[in-house]
């Protein structure tokens, strides 16, 4: 088993040194940092753990990438980060990853189990195999092994099938997601999406210029259907996009003959339909139902990343797509991954050695125990200040302060003892689920967590 507490934070250290890089630039104009592989020879870590690293940062917004260029700097402000400050968003994310934290936002399942260690021994024994001589520099849509992995993991019947030439890998699951709205020509469109809604993806949504609609869960992880139809039929909605399994961050699931109504209203309309996978392989109930199981092939996009079941060490980004074909392999050329075959067959080797599904199953039951754990937990200290539905999956449990209070409030006042919770406005573009916070149960549990709902308690307390 591989933990925090060995290998698995490597890319934490490499985050680290580049925000000294970039606060060192701060007022020096725009500054262009080493390369991927310069960065790897010199902290001595794989070029994954390198393009990781530089991934959070560019979520963030302090960096940026320039194609074929490399990645530069953008202005950031020397003071410290606080809800006042920066956005909330940014400042959940960045204060996360500053030690010494103890990030009750997170939503990492390899956190608790992870497969690095046999990726990484994979890894040496293809190098050994495969000359760096050889070896083709990159392949733009992904290496031809794993993209053919990808494709029979998702393959389920004769009728339902995938090929490898319906996978393109990217770089990290933000990449791979702009590319697509951009091959599919969806920028500034409309897009309907599930509400709270992963604030990665609003955040893409948002750089695109697609104006988002908001449809809410409720409690039962449903959404009010004739509220969705007539929405629908009103807004001129090209791109819906909605969680395959459970709905993340809320942890509902919905009910099968629900997610064939919606794709039958999709299809009717010539509606994209992408499918969020990247928490699928997740929920509790094996039977569960996916939307791609109802929709139409012809407008169905899945997109998913490795790393929430690998680690770290996998950060790659893919999508499937049966239809665009020339127009997604023009945007990945375009974009021009320089993505390590090497890491990408051994990925692909984890698959097709058929290590990937005891492995689910193991770290499928490490997040019940562990979810039932907290629920406990959040069930003692409740007293009337919360509410809670036991998620049906994912890593995280969405709860309800049933006193009005000010959740930025709440924030400040954890993060000031060194506690991170992830407040629900940041899974809204529209300032909805102000009285809700997502909290991880897939946490360093040798740490005093009872302590910190102690705290979290108290914060409320404190705020009503």
């Amino acid at each position: 088993m591989t933990t925090r507490k060995d290998a698995s934070f490597a890319y934490q250290a490499v985050y680290h040194y580049l925000i000294g890089l970039i606060e060192a630039a701060t007022g020096a104009g725009e500054q262009k940092l080493p390369s991927l592989r310069q960065l790897a020879l010199r902290l001595g870590v794989s070029v994954s753990t390198t393009k990781y690293a530089y991934a959070l940062l560019e979520d963030e917004g302090r960096i940026y990438a320039k194609a074929k260029f490399g990645y530069f700097t953008r202005a950031v402000a020397s003071a410290p980060l606080s809800a006042t400050s920066a956005s909330l968003l940014d400042s959940v994310f960045a204060s996360a990853r500053q030690p010494g934290m103890l990030a009750l936002s997170s939503d990492a399942p390899a956190m608790l189990l992870s497969l690095q260690s046999p990726l990484l021994m994979i890894e040496r024994e293809l190098t050994r195999q495969y000359p760096q001589s050889h070896a083709p520099l990159y392949q733009p849509f992904g290496e031809a092994e794993l993209r053919a992995a990808v494709a029979e993991r998702y393959t389920r019947s004769a009728k339902n099938f995938w090929q490898a030439e319906q996978v393109y890998i990217g770089a990290d699951l933000r990449s791979v997601f702009e590319l697509s709205l951009t091959a599919l020509d969806l920028n500034g469109s409309v897009a309907l999406v599930e509400s709270p809604c992963s604030w990665a993806i609003l955040r893409q949504l948002q750089a695109a210029k697609i104006r988002v609609i908001e449809i809410p869960l409720g409690d039962d992880g449903r959404f009010d259907l004739p509220a969705l139809n007539e929405v629908l039929t009103r807004e001129p909605v090209r791109l819906a996009v909605l969680s395959s399994t459970v709905n993340i961050p809320q942890g509902g699931l919905m009910p099968a003959e629900d997610k064939q109504q919606i794709c039958r209203w999709l299809a009717e309309r010539e509606i994209w339909l992408f499918e969020n996978d990247t928490w699928g392989e997740f929920c509790f109930s094996p039977s569960a139902a996916r939307y791609r199981d109802f929709a139409d092939p012809d407008r169905l996009l899945v997109f998913s990343t490795f790393d929430k079941i690998i680690g770290a060490e996998a950060p790659y980004g893919y999508v499937l797509c049966r239809q665009q074909r020339a127009q997604l392999q023009r945007s990945f050329l375009e974009r021009g991954f320089r993505l390590s075959t090497i890491r990408q067959k051994a990925i692909a080797r984890l698959y097709l050695s058929k290590r990937i599904d005891p492995h689910l199953k193991t770290l499928q039951t490490l997040l019940l125990q562990r979810m039932q754990q907290m629920q406990a937990l959040l069930e003692q200290h409740a007293n009337g200040r919360w509410q809670m539905v036991v998620p049906h999956g994912g890593a995280s449990f969405w709860l309800k302060v049933l006193p009005p209070i000010k959740m930025r409030q709440v924030f400040e006042r954890l993060l000031a003892e060194r506690i991170v919770i992830a407040p629900g406005e940041i899974f809204s573009q529209q300032g909805a689920w102000q009285q809700h916070l997502r909290l991880s149960y897939t946490l360093d549990w040798d740490k005093d967590i009872a302590q910190a709902l102690t705290a979290l308690a108290q914060a409320i307390d404190a705020a009503t």
